[in-house]
C-alpha cells in the first residue's frame, strides 16, 4: 500500500493534485510516539541534516577558535537565498580561517531571488561559490579542517577527517551506523547517506532538548539550536518557510527543509523530534506538511496560528494576482497528531 494522501492542491473547489508522504514524530530516546506512512523506508535526508552537520564545527572547539558568532553559526546549518548577508557572512567565516572562495568545492549557482540575480547582471558579473545555498555549511566545514590540522583540499570526500566527523556525529546522535546506509553525492558534492525517517528525527530531538547526549555535544546541539532560531533569516532568507517560521515562533521550534521534499523539525518543549518525505520531492508539498504538523502539535496564540496560516494552507494565484485555487492539508491524517499533546 503506497503512502497517504497528505496534501491536496486545488483549482476552484476541485482537487487538481495529491501529494503524498511519510513522517514520523519521535522523542529523544527513539520511541515513535506517532507516524504516517511507511516511516521505515530509507530516505536521503539531504540539507535538512544541516544542523547535525554543524555539531563536529562546535564541540571540537573550532567556532570558538574562529571566534564564530551566532549568525556565523546558523549560517553554518543554512541553505540560505544567496542574499547580500549570506554571501558576506560565508565570506567572513573563509576569512576567520585564512581562506578564500577558491577553497570552497561545492560549486556555483544564481542567487534564488531575482533581485539578487539582477544585481549580478547589473554588475556584469557570475555567480561563485559564495552565492551556493550551502557556502556558509561549507565554509563550517573548511573552519573545521584548519583547526583539526588537515588539508583543506578534497574536504568533501567521504574519507576526509572532516567527513569522517561528520558521519560519525550525524550516526551517534540519530542512533545508527551509516556505514549499512546506502550512500549517495549531495548537490553540493558532500556525502549523503539514506536512513529511515524515525532515526533522523530522534536526531532532532535530541537537538533540541539535549536528552541523551554528553555535556559536551549537549552543549554543541543548544548552541547550534539557539543560533538558528535566534537568527533564522540566515538559515534561509527573505520569504523562506524556515525563516518565517523559526521568527514566528519565538524558538520555540527548529525547522530545516531539505531537496526532494524532506524536513526535519525539534519541538523543544515537547521533546519530540520530526521528519518527514513527501514522495514525490515537491517542496510546495512539504512546506503544508510541515505547518500542519507544527499546528497539531503546539498549542499556538492568534499570531502564531496566523503566520503559520500562510504555510498551512497557501493560496495560489495566476499571473493577474487572482485567486484560483489552494493547497491544503488533508484534516483527517493529521489528526491522531493533534492527540499527543
Amino acid at each position: 500500500m503506497g503512502n497517504p494522501v497528505l496534501v491536496e492542491v486545488l483549482r476552484g473547489e476541485t482537487v487538481e493534485s495529491r501529494h503524498r508522504g511519510a513522517l514520523v514524530v519521535v522523542d529523544a530516546a527513539g520511541r515513535v510516539v506517532a507516524a504516517l506512512g511507511d516511516h521505515a523506508r530509507p530516505v536521503f535526508p539531504r540539507s535538512s541534516v544541516k544542523a547535525l552537520q554543524a555539531l563536529p564545527l562546535v564541540e571540537s572547539g573550532a567556532a570558538d577558535a574562529l571566534d564564530l558568532d551566532d549568525a556565523e553559526l546558523a549560517l553554518a546549518c543554512a541553505s540560505h537565498s544567496g542574499e547580500a548577508v549570506h554571501v558576506s557572512a560565508a565570506r567572513v567565516m573563509l576569512m576567520k580561517a585564512g581562506l578564500d572562495e577558491d577553497a570552497l568545492e561545492c560549486g556555483s549557482h544564481w542567487p534564488q531571488r531575482m533581485e539578487d540575480v539582477a544585481v549580478l547582471h547589473r554588475a556584469d558579473a557570475n555567480p561563485c561559490p559564495l552565492h551556493n545555498n550551502c557556502s556558509g555549511k561549507h565554509a563550517g566545514f573548511l573552519g573545521l579542517a584548519r583547526t583539526l590540522g588537515v588539508p583543506t583540499r578534497g574536504y568533501v570526500e567521504p574519507d576526509h577527517p572532516v567527513q569522517r566527523e561528520v558521519r560519525a556525529a550525524i550516526g551517534e546522535i540519530c542512533g545508527v551506523d551509516l556505514a549499512d546506509m546506502a550512500r549517495g553525492t549531495d548537490g553540493c558534492s558532500i556525502p549523503t547517506y539514506a536512513m529511515p525517517l524515525a532515526p533522523l528525527a530522534r536526531g532532532f530531538a535530541c537537538l533540541g532538548t539535549g536528552d541523551g547526549l554528553e555535556p559536551l555535544r549537549a552543549e554543541a546541539a543548544k548552541r547550534i539550536y539557539n543560533a538558528c532560531v535566534g537568527n533564522p533569516f540566515m538559515v534561509a532568507g527573505t520569504g523562506r518557510f524556515c525563516t518565517e517560521v523559526m521568527a514566528a515562533l519565538g524558538g520555540r521550534v527548529f525547522v530545516k527543509t531539505g531537496a526532494e521534499g524532506v524536513f526535519t523539525a525539534a519541538i523543544p518543549e515537547l521533546g519530540f523530534g520530526v521528519a518527514l518525505k513527501c514522495d514525490d520531492g515537491a517542496t510546495r508539498a512539504a512546506e503544508t506538511m510541515m505547518a500542519a504538523v507544527i499546528d497539531a502539535l503546539l498549542d499556538l496564540d492568534e499570531d502564531e496560528a496566523q503566520a503559520l496560516a500562510r504555510w498551512r494552507a497557501p493560496r495560489l494565484e495566476n499571473w493577474n494576482g487572482r485567486h484560483v485555487g489552494d493547497i491544503r492539508a488533508v484534516e483527517e491524517a493529521f489528526a491522531p497528531l493533534r492527540d499527543l499533546t
